[in-house]
């Protein structure tokens, strides 16, 4: 029986290899598209009372998308909260937080963080890089992953991806320092609770 020619050999290789690599590549493309579940996205900020207590509130989102590739352990955020929405249980407060000295949500009425690295170990989510922006400035921001996962959803018959993420800021980089020469803090620690749903 003749042998097979060396030729035809490397051949039909480098056909099954470009095929391989065509079928990774195929894979590791697959970007799963997501918008924002308002009804389960929010963030919360906290930071001492002048040493004495924690105060706490929450802002509200108008909206967002979120990609995002496992396979290729990447993906994208884009997140914008409303901060006249802001909350902090206590009416007064949150007319000067809604005001010039604070948020200025007359002039600004949205917030918008925007992401596009994602970190991981192994398989497991640990971070968002991206740029938060308030008051019209934008600065990098870190959100460590406390708790991550995606599910098929029974309820909307579609896999739904949410955690929530952490991290703290200096206010004073987006112009947000009232009361920082009366004793109260520069740092203030937010939570970020986000849900989306696949499209």
């Amino acid at each position: 029986m003749q042998k097979p020619h060396f030729s035809s050999i490397a051949s039909r290789a480098l056909a099954v290899a470009v095929i391989s690599l065509g079928v990774a590549g195929a894979a590791r493309a697959q970007v799963d598209s997501y918008t924002i579940d308002v009804t389960h996205t929010a963030v919360y900020y906290e930071y001492p009372h002048l040493d004495l207590s924690t105060n706490r509130g929450r802002f509200s989102v108008k909206g967002g998308t979120v990609q995002f590739d496992p396979a290729g352990r990447s993906g994208r955020v884009d997140l914008t909260i409303d901060t006249s929405s802001v909350n902090s249980g206590v009416v007064l407060m949150n007319r000067k937080m809604q005001g010039p000295d604070l948020f200025d949500s007359a002039d600004f009425p949205t917030g918008r963080f925007l992401a596009d690295r994602f970190e991981f170990d192994g398989d497991k989510l640990v971070a968002v890089q991206g740029q938060l922006t308030l008051r019209g400035r934008s600065n990098p921001v870190t959100l460590s992953a406390r708790r991550f996962n995606c599910y098929f959803n029974p309820l909307l018959e579609r896999r739904t991806c949410g955690g929530d993420f952490d991290t703290t800021i200096q206010r004073s980089q987006w112009a947000i320092d009232w009361g920082l020469g009366m004793g109260m803090p520069d740092a203030v620690h937010l939570l970020i609770q986000v849900e989306a749903i696949q499209q």
